[in-house]
């Protein structure tokens, strides 16, 4: 059986809310855990979004971000993308190292700590997905883009539309030291595997 992501249900959408909402908590702490600091989560904001409304959602199609891509393996298959707006990226990297970089975001040191951070808050938010509904999810080597937010999703866009043309949208705001760095979650589990999801959460 097929499920399409935007076909969903009010409870079955709900139950994919708490699942991200565990998973952002998830990447919270080890956020926290990273920095060696005390992060505070805002309550997380879920939807279902249309993929091409993604740029307005990033604050135009023209805003630079900085996302990291991961695709998942095992008992789902899909992508998962944590997208930045530069400013909260700057932020991050500046809590990180306790300074700006000189290079800023092009800098290969801060790209290579977006990165990293990101594959941690990915890898995060998928373990407690997997622990929350007993199955098996592996994620990919990460990659990461450094573009305008329309330039990015065009790209993007031709191998995620393969899966779907909407996304599970997980905002969240996390603060340190009174530094704010808003983070979204783009989940696309494929039609077959966001079934699984929802069986194995008992929603299907």
């Amino acid at each position: 059986m097929s499920i399409k992501i935007e076909e969903l249900n009010n409870r079955e959408l709900d139950a994919l809310k708490e699942v991200g909402n565990i998973g952002a908590g998830n990447a919270a702490t080890a956020l926290s855990q990273v920095l060696n600091k005390r992060i505070d989560m805002a309550v997380p904001r879920a939807k279902v979004l249309e993929l091409s409304k993604v740029p307005e959602i990033l604050g135009g199609a023209e805003n630079l971000v900085v996302g990291v891509y991961l695709k998942i393996y095992g008992d789902i298959q899909g992508s998962i993308m944590f997208l930045l707006p530069t400013k909260s990226a700057e932020e991050l990297i500046e809590t990180l190292m306790g300074e700006s970089e000189e290079e800023g975001l092009a800098g290969e040191i801060s790209q290579s700590a977006i990165m990293e951070v990101g594959n941690i808050l990915s890898s995060s938010y998928l373990n407690a997905l997997s622990e929350f509904a007993n199955l098996t999810v592996v994620p990919s080597t990460p990659a990461l883009a450094y573009d305008m937010a329309g330039a990015l999703f065009s790209t993007v866009l031709i191998e995620l539309s393969e899966v779907s043309d909407y996304a599970l949208l997980i905002e969240t705001e996390f603060t340190s030291d009174g530094k704010e760095i808003d983070g979204s979650f783009f989940m696309l589990p494929d039609v077959d595997s966001l079934h699984i999801l929802l069986k194995s959460i008992g929603v299907s």
